[in-house]
């Protein structure tokens, strides 16, 4: 879907969603209030939840749910003006099933669900929507990087380990990047 064909337009921004002071100076720089706003923080590190550094914990939560919950609270008030917006929160499918090896992240994400709820119940009211999108394997950069990070620990081909995950994969395939965003734009 591109909007400027529906006569709408994108405003797109680089901000720090771990910083009050980057949040709200973004937020005012806007040249109108946000419709839409898709939360999507693709971190992840493959450790040991016992030995995954306190610090990296600290910041990753910052970013993934605090940086998405301090986005939200910046642009509400031009939604509730409108009575109308669309929340749409990219997770992963880790909500429902944690994924071996990513402790932190499951545990981040299943918490950026809970939220997303809680926000869904106060916010519907207001004519707001909020709405998960829980993607599985996706062919992305990140995916890429992945396979050649798990090749390299493991000294199996990245085929292998594409073979692997794939064979949890219901449909037997990686989904594409186009089949996510379309999920988006449609609760949009």
């Amino acid at each position: 879907v591109h909007l400027r064909d529906r006569g709408g337009s994108v405003e797109a921004i680089a901000l720090d969603v771990t910083s009050d002071d980057s949040v709200a100076a973004a937020v005012a720089g806007l040249s109108r209030p946000v419709d839409v706003l898709v939360n999507n923080a693709g971190l992840q590190n493959v450790a040991p939840l016992e030995s995954f550094p306190m610090a990296k914990w600290d910041f990753l939560i910052q970013v993934m749910l605090v940086g998405a919950a301090r986005l939200t609270r910046a642009i509400l008030p031009g939604m509730r003006a409108k009575h109308w917006g669309r929340i749409v929160n990219v997770i992963s499918t880790s909500v429902k099933e944690p994924i071996a090896g990513l402790g932190v992240s499951n545990t981040i994400r299943g918490a950026v669900a809970s939220w997303s709820k809680t926000l869904a119940t106060e916010l519907g009211g207001h004519g707001i929507t909020v709405n998960n999108v829980l993607p599985g394997y996706t062919r992305t950069q990140r995916l890429e990087q992945i396979l050649a990070e798990r090749a390299k620990a493991t000294g199996k081909s990245e085929a292998d380990i594409a073979a692997g995950m794939l064979a949890t994969v219901p449909a037997g395939r990686f989904a594409e990047a186009s089949e996510i965003a379309a999920a988006v734009a449609f609760l949009c």
